[in-house]
């Protein structure tokens, strides 16, 4: 009992760690979270502003049209605007080496994390 009970807290480790890849500390855990949710909602701006002007903007623009783009300890957003696609980047330059260094989404909103 002991034996398979050892095993699937193993199992059980393991599958945490892949799926979180956020960093070596619970503070560098929340900035993820928070920074992957501020894509998402910078994600759906990008789709408003596309569907009243039929391309997507940049940050600046979005700044522009009154959309907040929040500010992060560690991290600075980007775009990358064309008619049809975007990109939105977040980039870390924290102290902790197991932060994910660029998370980044897309007009397909599929975040991907580097």
């Amino acid at each position: 009992m002991l034996l398979v009970v050892a095993v699937g807290g193993y199992l059980y480790l393991q599958q945490t760690k892949s799926l979180t890849q956020s960093g070596s500390t619970p503070k560098t855990t929340i900035d993820v979270t928070a920074v992957r949710s501020d894509l998402i909602a910078i994600a759906n701006a990008e789709r408003r502003y596309w569907a009243t002007n039929a391309k997507y903007a940049s940050i600046d623009q979005l700044r522009t049209d009154g959309v907040p783009i929040p500010t992060r300890a560690n991290y600075t957003y980007s775009a990358e605007a064309g008619e049809n696609t975007f990109k939105i980047t977040a980039s870390y330059a924290g102290p902790d080496a197991s932060a994910p260094k660029r998370i980044s989404i897309n007009e397909t909103m599929e975040l991907t994390t580097e």
